[in-house]
């Protein structure tokens, strides 16, 4: 959907709305709704909102999957967390899939309303087999991490509250 605005000269131009914004890159471009016809968190005044952060993402990215945000080389990046290391605990999770090296939206903490299978009530964990996803039943190996992520809603929403990561010894 395009948007007619004013150009220069005052010539109308159809411009293609923002619905997910890259910071001050974005500076008055217009705002649109996301698929789930609402504002992305990224286009909200800091404190309004889910608490997002936005960086490249240092590989691809699935809708729903739990991310870990770290410094690569003096650059900020995301990738997948994943329990197989202490270094690669989620910080958050992202509801957009991305492809490596484009900005990847982070939610810190809330809904993640991407998921599918889940088990109303169940307590989730960072899974060990598959990088970026959840499980309930996570494995306690020597030198594993165990992180709560937190309980299901629904069959597709985890609320999503950071636990700290527990080294299995």
């Amino acid at each position: 959907m395009k948007i007619i605005t004013i150009g220069k000269n005052g010539v109308q131009e159809a411009v293609n709305p923002v619905v997910s914004s890259a910071g001050a890159a974005d500076k008055g471009k217009p705002v649109g709704l996301d698929e789930t016809g609402k504002l992305d968190p990224t286009v909200m005044p800091s404190g309004l909102g889910a608490t997002t952060y936005v960086a490249p993402a240092y590989e691809a990215l699935s809708a729903g999957d739990f991310v870990n945000i770290f410094d690569d080389a003096g650059t900020t990046k995301i990738r997948l967390a994943d329990a197989q290391s202490a270094t690669r605990i989620a910080h958050g999770f992202v509801k957009n899939s991305v492809a490596a090296g484009g900005n990847a939206s982070v939610y810190l903490e809330g809904e993640n309303d991407k998921l599918s299978g889940l088990t109303v009530g169940s307590e989730y964990f960072l899974d060990f087999d598959e990088k970026g996803k959840a499980v309930t039943n996570p494995n306690v190996y020597p030198g594993l991490v165990v992180q709560n992520l937190g309980f299901a809603l629904s069959t597709t929403t985890i609320l999503f509250k950071r636990g700290k990561g527990i080294i299995i010894k």
